[in-house]
């Protein structure tokens, strides 16, 4: 054995990113820039509100590939000195003119998954300025500076804006230069890519930022009535009649009175118990509370005597997403327009019933919604079942608590550059998220409706231990999202992780429901999981009836998070090197 070694340990334990502590504050985001803004933000005198708002911003300027302000941007926050969560409804909503007939007149059998049919009211504004309006100390003109000065100036294009697979600018370039005019303008250099590191200014954005705090500096009033301005300018102001504009150009159903009529909603999240934590998630028009399914599936296992990560532990866990994802589909939708069952379905009885449909050796390969009304069945009726496809890809996500004890998580998603194309005057291309609904049946609860909103993957998460704020967590990943938070939330509840364990163990997602892209292929029983599992626990997974899909290491997961211990107050954050492995996203965690 070397006498000159430094290590001689065996390093399988060990994490690859430090563990991250502090007292001050605690950030975690898909690039580091928008984690400096969130620092910066704290450090000035901002609460966890107002740093994750300015983190957002960067994170549409940065990471475009994934977000930009023409998308969503579901928040949960909870604020010192008050444990009650909040969830800010972030979400798109369907224009007047979006119906199933109207689809179908344009020779449309499905909502198209890019261009201007797909794009509904970008969301990811009203949901900021009303966190900011609710919950924020500063102006607008403040946490949108470090945005402001990055569009002016120029941030280095890296290496996920350029080489994410479908995603990335070089795999965009042959579009843009062909279709997408706006998009070219802005991303390409001549009829190129640029190169890593090259400085990327986006003046449209700037010009639109600079707009907005003007029209916040010439109120003469309080905070929140300056901020109701701000809001009011984008969605019936200048920047609403560009989009308005812009949809027209393109015969889209997107008009001027869908973006004045828009409106961001706070709501009462949903929530189950687990052990000695409350898991909160945004409400059924989600896919966070399959999560909550999940859990309550699982509860009726000691899963602690199966191993982390075992194959009897994992084909559970697996079976336990499969039935929740089944409900997903049958059951979630806009609570404004359809009636959920969803007490029932977050319910322990439910969850019991649920449970009893797994057989502890053998996968199953049906897709098997349950029935949560009165008198409570296992398993729907299949004559009662619709048809299932995946909800969508994309996203960034963004968590910060401040010294306080206030604790945000928010999603961002959507307006990513493969969406649409970018609106020369503002900056940022339109979302692509009606692509979700369906255009019939009309009792489907994402069947495509006037203002209706459609159904999304974007799912942040915040948890109490003993009453009080303890974890806030998200990821990217569409269907995927709610699986590895998941793994993640069971590597810390059940097997005690710190952050940076649960983010970095191993983890698989299921491929049993039906693909995003066309033809919707669905796998059954098909896993995709990270080979560092372990030989013996993949063949005891096949053996089990799993269609084992190897996975490069490192392709599953994408986490952040940051946590508070309630008892000492001291900080944590923690991100996955899986976002940088991927040619993703540069994630970067700060703790002080």
């Amino acid at each position: 054995m070397s006498t000159r070694s430094f290590r001689t340990k065996d390093t399988e334990r060990t994490t690859f990113h430090p563990r991250l502590l502090g007292k001050h504050g605690a950030v975690a985001c898909h690039h580091y820039l928008s984690a400096d803004a969130a620092a910066d933000i704290l450090k000035t005198g901002g609460n966890a509100v107002d740093a994750a708002v300015a983190a957002v911003l960067v994170e549409g300027l940065t990471n475009p590939q994934m977000h930009t302000l023409g998308g969503e941007c579901p928040f949960l926050i909870c604020m010192a000195g008050d444990n009650r969560v909040h969830a800010i409804n972030g979400n798109t909503a369907a224009p007047g003119q979006a119906t199933p007939h109207n689809y179908r007149a344009r020779g449309l059998s499905v909502v198209p998954d890019e261009g201007i049919l797909a794009a509904g009211v970008p969301a990811a504004f009203g949901a900021l300025m009303t966190a900011l309006m609710q919950f924020g100390r500063l102006p607008f003109s403040a946490v949108s500076a470090y945005a402001r000065t990055l569009a002016k100036q120029g941030f280095p294009a890296h290496r996920g804006l350029l080489r994410q697979e479908r995603f990335g600018l070089h795999d965009l370039a042959m579009k843009f230069r062909s279709t997408w005019q706006g998009s070219s303008d802005l991303y390409l250099t001549g009829e190129h890519p640029p190169r890593e590191g090259d400085l990327i200014r986006n003046f449209s954005f700037v010009n639109l930022l600079d707009h907005l705090c003007e029209v916040e500096r010439k109120v003469k009033s309080d905070r929140v009535t300056s901020l109701t301005a701000v809001r009011d300018e984008f969605y019936k102001g200048d920047p609403a009649t560009e989009i308005a504009n812009f949809s027209a150009a393109r015969d889209g159903f997107l008009t001027l009175d869908d973006l004045n009529r828009f409106e961001t909603f706070v709501e009462d999240p949903v929530s189950l118990e687990f052990h000695d934590v409350r898991l909160f998630k945004c409400g059924f028009w989600n896919q966070g509370p399959a999560m909550l399914q999940a859990l309550s599936i699982l509860n009726n296992w000691e899963l602690s005597a199966l191993g982390h990560n075992s194959a009897e532990y994992l084909h559970l866990v697996i079976e336990a997403i499969k039935l929740a994802y089944a409900d997903r589909e049958q059951w979630y939708g806009d609570p404004t327009q359809n009636e959920i069952p969803a007490e029932a379905l977050l319910s322990d009885a439910y969850g019991r019933l649920r449970a009893q449909l797994i057989d502890p050796a053998q996968a199953n390969g049906e897709l098997r919604p349950g029935d949560p009304r009165n008198g409570m069945r296992s398993v729907l009726p299949l004559e009662e079942q619709f048809d299932m496809a995946a909800w969508g890809p994309g996203t960034v996500h963004v968590d910060v608590v401040d010294a306080d004890g206030s604790m945000v998580a928010a999603t961002p998603s959507g307006g990513w550059l493969k969406s649409s194309e970018v609106i020369p005057a503002l900056g940022f291309p339109l979302g692509n998220r009606l692509m979700t609904f369906y255009l019939g049946p009309t009792h489907h609860p994402n069947c495509v409706a006037p203002y209706r909103r459609p159904r999304t993957t974007i799912s942040p998460s915040l948890a109490q231990k003993n009453g009080k704020p303890w974890l806030a967590f998200g990821s990217m990943g569409g269907d995927q999202q709610d699986q590895w938070q998941l793994q993640f939330f069971l590597n810390c509840v059940v097997f005690g992780m710190s952050l940076q364990e649960a983010i970095e163990a191993p983890k698989l997602s299921s491929e049993h429901f039906p693909a995003f892209f066309a033809p919707h292929d669905h796998f059954p029983n098909r896993i995709r999981i990270e080979p560092l599992v372990g030989e013996a626990t993949l063949r005891e997974l096949a053996a089990c009836g799993h269609d084992i899909d190897l996975g490069p290491d490192w392709s599953e997961g994408h986490l952040l998070a940051v946590a508070r211990d309630p008892e000492s107050g001291i900080l944590e954050a923690g991100c996955d090197p899986r976002s940088m492995k991927s040619d993703i996203f540069p994630a970067c965690a700060r703790c002080w």
